[in-house]
């Protein structure tokens, strides 16, 4: 009875299907015989191995104390290993031969006379191989499997595809727990607090795609292109409801991943494809050339009448904050290269074509939100007034960085550094303001005088003696405190507060611990960066997390009074989440313990018996 119930699964009727006593056989049996033992030994005759050559073997097996139940589980594993095996070949010689012929007639034939048995755990894994190896499973199979739990968590992916095809509730259900691993990766590498070596830009397209979500995600969709539009309807969506631009990355490295794979069912019909490679080989190179300029601009001057939707799913490309990394550090690149040559920015068609996909991936959410897809006018007076403007301000800083180089002459360096270091030009803040582009172009600049490199973006800074991507050293002698001054100033109340973004925020508390941590020990630094930049926008959960981030490594160069006033500024109230009370604490109790080390060691330096008498203490006679 025992035997029965293990081989028969939870129904016990799905040998009886087959033709093969089981369960109710045996119980049959033992309900109306007169004794039961002579009743199981006749059933262990007919329904055991029937191989004559083995019959006296098992008397031998009986000696050695092997049950008949592990003898013959045994030699059902083997068997089932074989047969998978062989169905396994079955199905690689029909996807060899790409024709549905009798590779596909067997394996149907298979099905139709095994199916019965797929409540039997036993015999399960040989009805799953053959439905996994079958390109086109018949409705009625299906629907028992969605209808019995246990049965669809034991099919293999390639089986829930031709389930999730025409149940995109089921679908949801499914990839709904990775969207949420996805978004939970991106922001714990924003918000580590603890690792300076993980930093959000470092890693290359290609190996972000390589990331675990990402690859699930491209095996559940195979080469289905309804699961494909599933899934980009779903990051749509979600896109829509929480306005996180990680969806958009997602989004774009999908496609990529799928690229990678080569699933050409699905490449070939996304018209975003074309323009979204050229890109991430932008991204991955860290540099436009003419000839890819040429690409993306015909790419986006081409979508005709009728085509304009295509612009919602551009857009969420443009918007992967990689993407916005990529744009705005390289326009400051080529602003910077402008400047040397005394060139003016609307005559560089690069630049323009930059600032147009940056426009574009800004307006991401409002297009698809009001589902007008029309690609945003580039403001004109951006490119003519607000970039002026800005080099205007790179000039400045140029010259004082030119300055300090030179041989030592107090009256011309007051000079160039009152000259340089006045407020930025009025079209500065009126355009960060106004528009989501020169706002962007101000905060890379920012990252930029912090000791960012442009063009490369943040994630390139380094070689010799940098540490995580960020440059020390050589990165050091870049970095420039007055400069970040200026432009920090103008930013918190840049249009749409895109200053006080996760992947802005994140990239400069990480310059500012590695190149500017001396800084902090001077008032007037720490009157721009935290009075008026980070407590402009302490509303913000997210502001107070980076905030603390950049306490916990800079704390012991800040004044004790300014440290004080600003762990009174960050404490927590039952609004912030759990992670900034759980971090506040943290660094309040690392500060609290350093202190304390503080006063032991001055105290043991007071007691030592080699510390010098102080003038007022009486000498003993």
């Amino acid at each position: 009875m025992s035997s029965a119930k293990n081989n028969g699964g939870a129904t016990g009727d799905g040998l009886e299907n087959l033709g093969i006593p089981g369960q109710i056989s045996l119980r049959d049996a033992l309900t109306s015989c007169t004794d039961p033992l002579k009743a199981i030994e006749e059933f262990q005759l007919e329904n055991g191995v029937l191989l004559p050559s083995l019959r006296p073997m098992l008397p031998l097996l009986d000696l050695h104390g092997v049950r008949r139940l592990d003898f013959h589980a045994s030699v059902l594993e083997e068997l089932r290993d074989k047969l998978v095996k062989r169905i396994n070949e079955i199905g690689a010689e029909r996807n060899e031969s790409k024709s549905s012929g009798s590779g596909d007639k067997r394996l149907k034939d298979m099905l139709s006379k095994s199916f019965s048995a797929v409540r039997v755990a036993a015999l399960r894994p040989v009805v799953m191989c053959i439905l996994r190896n079958t390109p086109h499973i018949d409705d009625k199979y299906l629907r028992v499997l969605v209808r019995e739990k246990e049965l669809y968590n034991s099919a293999e992916t390639e089986v829930k595809r031709q389930i999730w095809k025409d149940n995109q509730s089921l679908f949801g259900d499914e990839v709904s727990p990775l969207f949420s691993k996805y978004i939970i990766e991106k922001e714990q590498v924003l918000f580590d607090h603890a690792n300076l070596n993980s930093l959000f830009f470092s890693p290359s397209p290609k190996v972000r795609r390589q990331g675990e979500v990402v690859q699930k995600l491209a095996h559940m969709i195979g080469q289905s292109v309804k699961l494909y539009d599933m899934v980009l309807q779903f990051l749509r969506t979600l896109f829509l409801r929480t306005k996180n631009i990680h969806y958009c990355t997602l989004r774009a490295e999908l496609l990529m991943a799928l690229h990678d794979l080569e699933v050409q069912d699905i490449i070939s019909v996304d018209p975003c494809h074309k323009f979204t490679w050229c890109l991430d080989a932008c991204i991955r190179e860290k540099n436009v050339d003419v000839k890819r300029s040429r690409e993306l601009q015909g790419f986006l001057d081409s979508i005709k009448r009728g085509q304009e939707q295509v612009l919602g799913d551009l857009s969420m490309t443009l918007c992967d904050p990689y993407a916005v990394n990529f744009l705005a550090s390289s326009a400051i690149k080529i602003a910077l290269h402008l400047i040397n040559g005394e060139s003016l920015p609307r005559e560089n068609a690069v630049l323009v074509l930059l600032l147009r996909m940056l426009a574009l991936g800004l307006s991401a959410w409002q297009m698809i939100d009001s589902q007008d897809f029309k690609e945003p006018k580039l403001d004109s007076q951006v490119v003519t007034k607000f970039l002026p403007a800005l080099m205007s301000l790179m000039v400045d800083d140029q010259i004082r960085q030119l300055n300090c180089k030179l041989p030592p002459d107090e009256r011309e360096s007051a000079i160039a550094i009152i000259e340089h270091s006045g407020p930025p030009p009025d079209a500065c803040q009126a355009y960060s303001q106004l528009s989501g582009v020169a706002a962007v172009l101000s905060m890379y600049y920012a990252l930029h005088v912090g000791g960012g490199t442009a063009g490369a973006g943040v994630s390139a800074v380094g070689g010799a003696g940098s540490v995580g991507g960020l440059g020390t050293g050589a990165g050091k002698s870049r970095s420039d405190a007055r400069g970040l001054m200026r432009v920090l100033a103008t930013l918190p109340n840049c249009q749409a507060q895109r200053a006080f973004e996760d992947p802005f925020l994140h990239t400069l508390v990480s310059l500012l611990i590695v190149n500017m941590a001396d800084e902090f020990s001077n008032e007037s630094f720490c009157t721009v960066i935290f009075d008026e930049f980070f407590l402009a926008g302490l509303s913000r959960d997210n502001v107070t997390r980076h905030l603390l981030k950049l306490l916990w490594y800079i704390y012991p160069k800040l004044p004790p009074a300014r440290l004080q006033s600003l762990m009174k500024a960050v404490q927590p109230t039952s609004q912030h989440n759990e992670a900034v009370h759980s971090l506040y604490e943290l660094l309040k109790e690392k500060i609290g313990n350093r202190t304390t080390e503080e006063n032991v060691e001055e105290k043991m330096a007071i007691d030592s018996p080699t510390t010098p008498l102080a003038a007022s203490s009486k000498m003993p006679t």
